[in-house]
C-alpha cells in the first residue's frame, strides 16, 4: 500500500535524517509517532525501530516546514501540521486493529489535539514533554517571544532556536538552530486550542516528562494530566533527561513504558 504520510512533495529537498518513515508490523497494533518543533523524525525514529522490533506497525510523518531549512517553517500553518497526522492517522488506521499515537513537544501538542477530536479512531495516547498550555509553552525565550510574535514575525522573521535540550553527552538533535516567528505564532494558536478542549480526552493516556526540561516547564504535564477526563492516566517522570527525551539517556524506559501501556489497552 503506497501511502500519502510517506510523500515527498516535489521540489522540496528533504535531508535523509528528517524524511518521514513507516515499518510494516502485524496490523494488531499501529502507532503514529510525531516529532517535534524545528525537529526532525530522527528524534522519533529509535521508538519506532524498538516498535518495530515488538512487531507493531509504526508511522512516522514529517511535519511541514520541517526536515528542510529554517525558511520553509514560514510556509506553513499550524493547520498544515494537524492536516498532515490527520492523514497519517488514517492511513495507520486503515491497516491496524488498534492506534496509538505519540509525539515529542510539538509532537505532543499534535497528540493531544488527535485525541480531542479522533476518539473513536485512537486506543491510547503517549503525550512526551508535552508543550500544550499557552502560557507556559516552551522556555523563557520562546515564551516572551510568543507575546509579540503577531507584531515582530512581520519584522524578525527567525529566533535563536531551542534544539538539543540533551543529557546524554554522546547524542545531538538533528534540528534547527533557528525557529521562524511565524511558525511559533502558528504553534501558540494550535496550543491555545488544543489547551482549551483537554477534558474532551477520555482515551487512556500516559504522559512522560523530565524533571529538569529546560524547553517545557514540568508544569505542563501536570496541567495535561489534572484537565483530561480519562480514568486511565499515568504520568511518568524521568529523572535522568531533559527535554528531547526520545533520544536521551530514558529513552528505554520510555519505549518499554509506552509498549506496555499499548498492550494493556490493546489486550483490554
Amino acid at each position: 500500500m503506497e501511502l500519502k504520510t510517506l510523500e515527498i512533495p516535489p521540489g522540496t529537498d528533504v535531508m535523509e535524517d528528517g524524511k518521514p518513515f513507516f515499518f510494516d508490523g502485524d496490523h494488531r497494533i499501529g502507532c503514529l509517532l510525531i516529532h517535534g518543533f524545528t525537529g526532525t523524525t530522527s528524534s522519533m525514529k529509535p521508538m519506532g525501530e524498538f516498535l518495530a522490533a515488538k512487531g507493531l506497525t509504526v508511522l512516522g510523518p514529517r511535519l511541514p516546514g520541517h526536515g528542510t531549512d529554517v525558511k520553509d517553517m514560514a510556509r506553513w500553518s499550524y493547520t498544515d501540521w494537524t492536516s498532515t497526522v490527520e492523514t497519517a492517522l488514517e492511513e495507520l488506521g486503515s491497516l491496524c486493529d488498534k492506534v496509538f499515537v505519540a509525539g515529542l513537544s510539538l509532537g505532543a501538542t499534535l497528540t493531544l489535539y488527535l485525541g480531542e477530536n479522533y476518539p473513536d479512531r485512537i486506543s491510547g495516547i503517549i503525550p512526551i514533554s508535552s508543550a500544550g498550555v499557552p502560557k507556559l509553552v516552551i522556555s523563557f525565550i520562546l515564551n516572551q517571544a510568543q507575546k509579540v510574535v503577531p507584531i515582530v514575525k512581520h519584522v524578525i522573521k527567525t529566533l535563536p532556536g531551542v534544539s538539543n535540550d540533551v543529557k546524554d553527552p554522546d547524542v545531538k538533535e538533528i534540528a534547527y538552530d533557528k525557529y521562524s516567528t511565524n511558525a511559533a505564532h502558528e504553534y501558540k494558536k494550535l496550543s491555545v486550542a488544543v489547551t482549551a478542549d483537554l477534558g474532551r480526552i477520555t482515551m487512556p493516556i500516559k504522559i512522560f516528562h523530565a524533571r529538569e526540561d529546560h524547553v517545557i516547564p514540568t508544569e505542563n504535564a501536570l496541567f495535561v494530566f489534572d484537565h483530561v477526563s480519562s480514568s486511565d492516566k499515568e504520568l511518568i517522570w524521568l529523572e535522568n533527561s531533559y527535554h528531547v527525551a526520545t533520544i536521551d539517556l530514558d529513552r528505554k524506559l520510555i519505549f518499554r513504558e509506552s509498549y506496555d501501556f499499548m498492550t494493556r489497552v490493546a489486550a483490554g
